[in-house]
C-alpha cells in the first residue's frame, strides 16, 4: 500500500500530520488483534474490577506503615532527654530515634529509609521480569504469586505485638509494600489488552477497517474506552477502599481498648482482598503471548528488551519523555504522600481509628470524583493528557502547602482539620489523577509489549521513589524537622509536570508506538539475527 502524508487536527496540537491510503482515508496506527485473543466477558471485567476492589491498599499501604512506625516509636527514646527517655510522655521533645547501625536514626528516616528499599526492589523486579511477563502465561502466573505473597506478609502481621519486634514490623512492611506495588503494575498491564478486546472496540475497528468512521473518531472512541475501563477499575478501587474501612470499625470501635485490634483489623482488610480478588484468577480468559524465544531466560529477557528499546528511543520520545518525567513526578509525590502520612501518625498517636475516619473522607470523595472527571470527560470528549493535567496541578500544591510549615506552627500540617483537608483534596484529584496517568501510559505503549512498558511505568510510578525518601530522610536526620523536606519535593514535582504538559504529545505518541511495535514484528519475520519468537508478539534483535 503506497503512503502519502497530509495534515489533521488531534487532540493535543493541530496541523499534525497522518497517514493517508492511495483512496485518501486517514489511517491511524491501530492497535492489532490476535484472531485467538478471545472477547471479553462481562463475568471476566467484573472480576477484574473486584480484584482492584480489594486491592485498594488499605492494609500494605496505610496499616502497616502505621504499625510499623507505631512500634518503632514505643521501641525508640527522646534523643534530648537521653536513652531510658520515652517518645511518647507527654513532656518529650517530639524527636525519636531507634538504634541503627552501631548508632542512631530517627524514627521518621527509618521510616523513609524502608520505602526507599522497597522501591529499590521493585526496581529490580520491574527491570528483570517485567518483560518476561509478556511472554506465554507468565504474567498470568506472575500477578498470582506476587498478590499471594503480599496476602501472606499481611496475615504475619499477627505476630507484630510487642515493640521489640518493630524490626519485624519493618521487614513485614517492605515485603508486603513491594508485592503490593507488583500487584499494582501487573494488573494494570492488563488492562490495554482487555481495553483492546471488548465488543465496543472489536466493532470500531471493523468499523474503521470498512471505512465507515474516520481515524480521528476511531482513535478518539477507542481512547475513551480505555479511559472508560481505567475509571471504573479506580472507581472499584475507591468503593472497595470504602468498603474496608467501614469493615474495620466493627472492629476497631467494640475492640478500642484490645492491644491486638490493630492486627486484627490487618487481618480483616487482606480477608476482605482475599475474597473479592481470588475471582480474576478463576475468570481471567487466556490470552498468553509469544511463546519466550530458545535459549532465553525469563531472568534476562526483560534486560534485553529494555536494551533495545532503549536504543531506539528516538522511535518513541514521546513515550520515554513521558516515563522520564512521570519517574521525577511520581517520585515527588509518593514522597510527599509518605511524609504526609508520618506527620499524620504522629499528630494522631499512631490511631488506627483516626487513621480510618480520615481514610473514609478520602475513599467518598476519590469515588465521587473519579466518577465525576469521568462524565466530564466523556460528556465533552476531553483528551486523557488535557484530564491528567487539570489534576495534576492540584497534587503538585499539596508539597507547597507542606512548605507553610517551615516558617509557621498556624499552617503546613500542623493541625488536626489539615489533614481532614489533605485528604478530601487528595480524594478529589489524586484519584483521577493515578486513573489518567495510567491511560496516558496505555496511549502511549506499543500494543504486544504492554507488561514490558508498564514495567516501565511501574518503575515510574510505584518504584520511582529512590531519590526522594534518602534526600528526604537525610534532610530530617540534620534538621530534626520533617517540614524542611517539602521544598525538595514541591521543586521535583513542578519541574516535572512541566514536561509532561508541555513535552508530551499523546497523538503522536500513540502512532509511534503502534508503529514501532509493527517494525518489531517485521524484525521477528524478515530479518536476520533476531532471537526468535512469533506473530502478534516480539523478540531482541541482535543487530538493532
Amino acid at each position: 500500500m503506497s503512503m502519502s502524508r497530509t495534515s489533521s487536527p488531534q487532540d493535543d496540537k493541530k496541523g499534525d500530520e497522518v497517514e493517508v491510503d492511495v483512496r485518501g482515508r486517514e489511517i491511524p496506527v491501530t492497535a492489532p488483534v490476535r484472531p485467538d485473543e478471545p472477547v471479553v466477558t462481562r463475568r471476566e471485567l467484573w472480576s477484574y474490577y473486584l480484584y482492584y476492589n480489594g486491592d485498594n491498599g488499605v492494609g500494605p499501604l496505610g496499616y502497616s506503615m502505621t504499625l510499623f512506625q507505631s512500634l518503632a516509636t514505643s521501641a525508640g527514646y527522646d534523643p534530648v532527654r537521653g536513652p531510658g527517655s520515652s517518645c511518647l510522655d507527654a513532656d518529650a521533645s517530639g524527636r525519636c530515634v531507634v538504634p541503627w547501625a552501631g548508632g542512631t536514626k530517627s524514627v521518621s528516616s527509618v521510616v523513609l529509609v524502608a520505602t526507599g528499599v522497597s522501591f529499590a526492589v521493585m526496581t529490580t523486579i520491574f527491570t528483570t521480569i517485567g518483560s518476561a511477563a509478556d511472554y506465554g502465561t507468565f504474567g498470568r502466573w506472575l500477578l498470582l504469586v506476587v498478590t499471594v505473597i503480599c496476602w501472606a506478609a499481611q496475615f504475619a502481621s499477627m505476630s507484630l505485638t510487642t515493640p521489640s519486634r518493630w524490626g519485624l514490623a519493618m521487614g513485614l512492611y517492605i515485603v508486603g509494600f513491594v508485592s503490593y506495588g507488583a500487584t499494582l503494575v501487573f494488573y494494570a498491564a492488563l488492562f490495554p489488552r482487555l481495553a483492546r478486546n471488548t465488543q465496543h472496540s472489536r466493532d470500531l475497528k471493523a468499523r474503521y477497517d470498512a471505512g465507515e468512521i474516520s481515524a480521528e473518531v476511531y482513535e478518539q472512541e477507542e481512547s475513551l474506552e480505555k479511559n472508560r475501563i481505567s475509571n471504573i477499575s479506580t472507581t472499584h478501587s475507591n468503593i472497595g477502599y470504602i468498603m474496608t474501612l467501614a469493615l474495620n470499625l466493627s472492629l476497631l470501635l467494640p475492640l478500642a481498648n484490645n492491644p491486638k485490634v490493630n492486627n486484627y483489623v490487618l487481618v480483616l482488610t487482606n480477608g476482605y482482598w482475599v475474597l473479592t480478588g481470588i475471582w480474576w484468577f478463576i475468570y481471567q480468559q487466556p490470552r498468553p503471548g509469544p511463546k519466550l524465544p530458545k535459549g532465553e531466560s525469563y531472568l534476562t529477557i526483560g534486560w534485553k528488551q529494555i536494551w533495545v528499546a532503549l536504543k531506539q528511543y528516538k522511535k518513541l520520545p514521546y513515550t520515554f519523555t513521558y516515563l522520564v518525567a512521570f519517574f521525577l513526578l511520581a517520585d515527588g509525590l509518593n514522597t510527599t504522600g509518605t511524609l504526609v502520612s508520618i506527620c499524620q501518625n504522629d499528630k494522631f498517636s499512631f490511631s488506627f481509628l483516626q487513621n480510618t475516619y480520615l481514610g473514609l473522607a478520602q475513599a467518598f470523595t476519590s469515588t465521587a470524583s473519579t466518577l465525576g472527571f469521568w462524565y466530564i470527560q466523556r460528556y465533552w470528549k476531553i483528551s486523557t493528557k488535557k484530564m491528567f493535567v487539570v489534576t495534576n496541578v492540584v497534587t503538585i500544591m499539596i508539597p507547597l502547602w507542606g512548605m507553610i510549615g517551615i516558617w509557621t506552627n498556624k499552617l503546613g500540617f500542623h493541625n488536626r482539620w489539615e489533614f481532614w483537608a489533605y485528604n478530601v483534596v487528595f480524594g478529589l484529584f489524586q484519584a483521577p489523577y493515578y486513573a489518567f496517568s495510567q491511560t496516558m501510559m496505555a496511549e502511549l505503549t506499543p500494543p504486544g509489549y504492554d507488561n514490558m512498558f508498564f514495567g516501565l511505568f511501574g518503575l515510574s510510578n510505584r518504584a520511582s521513589s529512590m531519590i526522594g525518601p534518602n534526600v528526604i530522610q537525610a534532610i530530617i536526620d540534620n534538621t530534626g524537622d520533617n517540614w524542611k523536606g517539602f521544598p525538595f519535593l514541591f521543586a521535583l514535582c513542578v519541574s516535572a509536570s512541566i514536561v509532561i504538559w508541555f513535552g508530551v504529545d499523546v497523538t503522536s505518541g500513540r502512532r509511534a508506538a503502534v508503529r514501532w511495535a509493527e517494525e518489531r514484528r517485521e524484525v521477528v519475520y524478515g530479518a536476520e539475527g533476531v532471537l526468535g519468537g512469533e506473530r502478534g508478539g516480539h523478540s531482541v534483535d541482535k543487530n538493532s
